[in-house]
């Protein structure tokens, strides 16, 4: 399968499950804690950052164990580290930026990759690349979802699709949702790192299964 045709399926699949919670996780147990929270409450989707060292092995053990969960790797900076999180098990990667040499890779070896993107420049070499799904990274930062449908509009017509990813939260993630052009968002709020090394796992659950009501609620 081409990296179009695979690409086009990630996006398929994320459109189904809408909010991504984008993990930093410091270690394999804590990571299958998190991975299998995910499956009870209901959000079967992760994007585990490759900004730890654990984040391989987790992808690996997780993939195992919850085969259900869609696993996606970001932070992907470099092409080694591309082909270490799809040989773990992950079934996507994403970056923050764009990097023409990761692009590259991932086109070659047919990888689904979407590359962060701010500006319509970063827009035009990445689709000239092949890209047509992107992340629009940081979002808030960046002007939120009126610099989005700014940056959408003259594109239009080459069908891009986007996964918003950066100081979303339960308040706003409506209005990125109500994008035609959003397939899912980064969901940074979701099992920060300082909750799961305190312990505070009722906390995120609660977060984890508000966000799943939410998504739910915005379907209807």
């Amino acid at each position: 399968m081409s990296f179009v045709k695979k690409t086009a399926a990630v996006v398929a699949e994320l459109e189904k499950i809408r909010i991504v919670p984008v993990l930093v996780l410091n270690n394999v147990d804590s990571g299958l804690k998190m991975c299998e929270m995910l499956v009870e409450c209901g959000l079967p989707a992760a994007e585990i950052t490759f900004r730890t060292a654990a984040a391989e092995e987790i992808i690996r053990a997780a993939s195992k164990r919850f085969p259900e969960l869609y696993l996606g790797a970001g932070t992907v900076l470099n092409p080694r580290d591309l082909k270490r999180a799809f040989d773990a098990g992950a079934r996507f990667a994403v970056a923050p930026g764009f990097n023409p040499a990761v692009v590259k890779a991932a086109v070659d070896n047919d990888l689904p990759f979407a590359p962060g993107i701010v500006t319509p420049s970063e827009v035009e070499q990445a689709h000239e690349l092949g890209c047509t799904f992107l992340k629009f990274f940081p979002a808030e930062a960046a002007g939120g979802v009126q610099m989005l449908k700014s940056l959408v509009a003259p594109y239009k017509h080459l069908g891009l699709r986007f996964m918003p990813t950066g100081g979303i939260t339960a308040l706003n993630v409506g209005s990125y949702l109500d994008l035609k052009e959003v397939v899912a968002v980064g969901g940074t709020w979701l099992g920060k790192a300082s909750d799961i090394d305190a312990g505070n796992w009722a906390g995120i659950r609660a977060a984890v299964c508000g966000a799943v009501e939410l998504r739910d609620s915005l379907a209807k």
